[in-house]
């Protein structure tokens, strides 16, 4: 296995890093200042747009996309540092057109779109120019089990008709949100992996109401997570993405890509948090000692370095794979590094948050933030239980044949 990056993939890092400490990151205060001075937490502040254009001019776009047609061509492994780099800085990923759900929506919309479909939507998100929606799952049923999804999509001769209601609509709260994609039954009567469809609905389309935004352990702003309801809405047939009955299987392309990215910039969180837990012990003293004296913080520094080092080895792994074999041979591996990044990414922020003390579970820190997202980690794109099923069932079912299906023994009166 090699894991190295091409040495364009090196070039395009070092680019990246320099457009996120030149320009980025000293843009993040005003960011915050616009959004506070809007006194609007949905509002997309102004600097945004100076920053993509930034980004674009220096040839940071869409860098998520392996063919060059649509991005930069780079592959999984490529991809994976300039990913990471995202993840420990809040403004990068949109700066570059790299933020979910975009990201995933563009990647079936390039894979199941038509001509139309691409023309109205693709291309301008493409250029930065709308934002978009996932509308998933549900708040009445366990929806990590896509075959229990219950929202509806049924034919009116040349219409689709929508009922539904969905919640943690990812992007739906931003006013620049056009489009979502969204998963309904189509036929009731089908197996259950070819029950549900995806079509494209317009976000002002009549019957869409984007009902609240979900705040994630206190925390809600920008995009954020919707709870939206979808009654009598009606679209043209010409909507649907794929084919009906293909929504499963146009979930699994879109997810498989989806959670690596997720890790990827996961194990940037944890490092990022690590960058503050060493520093932060660095500075502060307590019982006549730097806290970067105490053999605990040493102990829990090194746990998560070397934490950190296994989760990149893993999903570097998964990337290779991907490019390799493809994502069906790598499901393994894929859904090992959505358990171990989120959790990783947990522990050494909480262990950051230890070392700050009381400052850390303050808004004056990053770390309370980092947390919330890192902690929902363990549940986007599948919860850890259904990720570690995955792996268990396949493990076990190298060893089938030692399988003993006796009869329980009869209950003893």
């Amino acid at each position: 296995m090699d894991f190295a990056p091409s040495a364009r993939a090196a070039e395009m890092k070092a680019q990246l890093v320099a457009f996120d400490t030149e320009v980025v990151r000293p843009a993040e205060p005003v960011y915050r200042k616009q959004r506070e001075d809007s006194g609007d937490i949905r509002y997309p502040p102004p600097v945004m747009e100076d920053l993509k254009a930034e980004g674009r001019k220096r040839g940071l776009w869409n860098l998520f996309f392996p063919d060059d047609e649509h991005g930069v061509g780079l592959s999984n492994v490529d991809y994976a540092p300039l990913c990471e780099v995202m993840g420990s800085s809040p403004l990068l990923g949109e700066a570059t057109n790299c933020s979910a759900p975009d990201t995933g929506n563009m990647e079936i919309l390039v894979q199941f779109g038509t001509d139309e479909q691409q023309g109205r939507w693709l291309h301008p998100l493409l250029e930065g120019e709308i934002r978009s929606c996932f509308a998933m799952t549900e708040p009445w049923v366990a929806s990590s089990d896509a075959s229990n999804i219950s929202s509806r999509i049924e034919r009116d001769g040349d219409d689709y008709v929508i009922n539904g209601h969905k919640w943690f609509t990812s992007g739906a709260l931003d006013p620049r949100c056009k489009v979502a994609v969204f998963m309904g039954v189509t036929d009731p009567n089908a197996d259950p992996y070819h029950r549900q469809s995806m079509i494209l609905v317009p976000m002002d389309a009549p019957g869409v109401q984007v009902r609240r935004g979900l705040t994630v352990f206190g925390h809600d702003e920008g995009p954020g997570h919707a709870e939206t309801l979808w009654e009598n809405v009606r679209v043209p047939a010409s909507s649907l993405l794929g084919e009906e009955g293909g929504g499963f299987a146009i979930a699994q392309a879109r997810l498989g890509p989806g959670r690596i990215h997720h890790c990827m910039r996961a194990i940037g969180l944890a490092e990022k948090a690590l960058e503050l837990l060493c520093i932060r012990a660095q500075q502060r003293v307590a019982f006549g000692r730097n806290l970067a004296d105490q053999g605990v913080i040493r102990e829990r520094i090194a746990e998560s370095r070397m934490q950190i080092e296994q989760a990149r080895l893993l999903t570097m792994k998964a990337a290779w794979m991907m490019d390799t074999v493809g994502k069906k041979a790598a499901q393994v591996e894929i859904a090992a590094i959505k358990v171990v990044a989120a959790r990783v990414a947990t522990d050494v922020i909480d262990r950051a948050i230890q070392v700050f003390g009381g400052a850390g579970v303050t808004d004056d820190f990053p770390l309370a933030t980092m947390y919330a997202h890192a902690r929902t980690l363990h549940l986007v794109d599948g919860p850890d239980e259904v990720h570690m099923r995955q792996i268990a069932r396949k493990e076990l079912g190298k060893y089938e044949q030692f399988r003993a299906d006796a009869p329980l023994p009869a209950a003893r009166g």
